[in-house]
């Protein structure tokens, strides 16, 4: 069977919706499994999707993640359930917290407690993409008019991954999601992490393999190694020193604790550059490959190794057959 990869859009900087387009339609035709919308506080993720879905046949579109807060888990079902039509069954629901930082002071909306909100959230999905009248009565939502949606969606389910870390939340990923989305799990633990959730499943009475797990990091295939290492290293410090406390804790867990300490000291006395200096070549490798092609294969095979179900690349080619040529070797 062929390795299942994924691909991501860029949500942020300068618009190319042409390139995103054309992007989009190489990695279609080159067997790329699924592309991965991000959304934060740029731009939002179901406009992006609509594009995409337009302009794609077979490739399956994610969200890589919503958060469950600044919309209602109706509103998700609409947008889900909208571009599941649009793209005739393609839709992956992606779905997370985020952290109070963006959820309170970019959203205006109360963070906690978010364990409870994505369970409800979940359920009420699952209620309206199934055609089940809306009576809900949870802690969070209680909803007793019994909607459902105006129009039929094209399945009775569309599969739910869930981003979660912390203990709790990746035990009820386990219970009742369709896919894991790990976050900054270092390679050397992922293959405990991922052997615990599925046993997790099994004790819930779920078949372990049906629950699929994305790779917690980036495959890039590159040229220029660099470049690529200098903005992994920038996102990794960035979350770990800015982005409350789940991150750090997160890689604190896995034994990264000093290397974590080390970036919030630089970060706090230089800022980005500095925290960005003091990631250690081995955090950056735990946490995602940078490299040539060979590399990259290897990098993978340790992944599919530790249980991985779907690996997302990046891949810098400079040109639609270079693309092809690497997406081959890799799949």
């Amino acid at each position: 069977m062929a390795r299942k990869l994924t691909v991501g859009v860029n949500w942020q900087g300068k618009p190319d919706f042409k390139g995103t387009i054309e992007r989009a339609k190489i990695a279609d035709a080159a067997g790329i499994h699924s592309i991965w919308v991000a959304e934060a506080w740029g731009r939002d993720a179901f406009t992006l999707l609509t594009l995409l879905a337009e302009h794609t046949k077979k490739i399956q579109l994610a969200t890589s993640i919503v958060n469950i807060y600044s919309r209602t888990p109706a509103a998700l079902a609409q947008h889900f359930a909208t571009l599941d039509e649009l793209s005739e069954g393609r839709m992956i629901i992606g779905l997370g917290t985020s952290g109070p930082q963006v959820i309170e002071h970019f959203h205006g909306v109360k963070f906690n407690p978010p364990l409870t909100r994505m369970k409800e959230c979940v359920e009420i999905i699952n209620m309206l993409i199934a055609g089940t009248p809306l009576n809900y009565q949870g802690k969070l939502f209680k909803l007793s008019r019994g909607f459902t949606l105006r129009f039929e969606p094209v399945r009775r389910h569309i599969p739910i991954w869930v981003a979660s870390l912390n203990p709790r939340s990746v035990e009820f990923t386990a219970r009742q999601a369709d896919g894991w989305l790990p976050v900054m799990i270092p390679l050397s633990g992922l293959q405990k992490a991922i052997g615990d959730f599925r046993a997790i499943a099994k004790e819930a009475g779920r078949e372990p393999s049906a629950v699929q797990v994305k790779a917690p990091g980036h495959v890039t295939v590159t040229n220029n190694p660099d470049r690529a290492r200098a903005a992994h290293a920038g996102t990794v410090a960035f979350y770990a020193a800015r982005m409350g406390t789940f991150y750090s804790e997160q890689l604190t867990r896995y034994g990264f604790g000093a290397d974590v300490a080390k970036v919030k000291e630089a970060w706090a006395a230089g800022g980005a550059k500095e925290g960005t200096a003091a990631v250690s070549p081995k955090l950056l490798s735990e946490l995602g490959y940078i490299g040539g092609v060979e590399g990259a294969i290897d990098r993978l095979k340790a992944q599919d190794e530790a249980g991985v179900d779907l690996h997302p690349v990046e891949i810098d080619a400079a040109s639609p057959a270079e693309f092809e040529k690497i997406v081959a070797k890799l799949l």
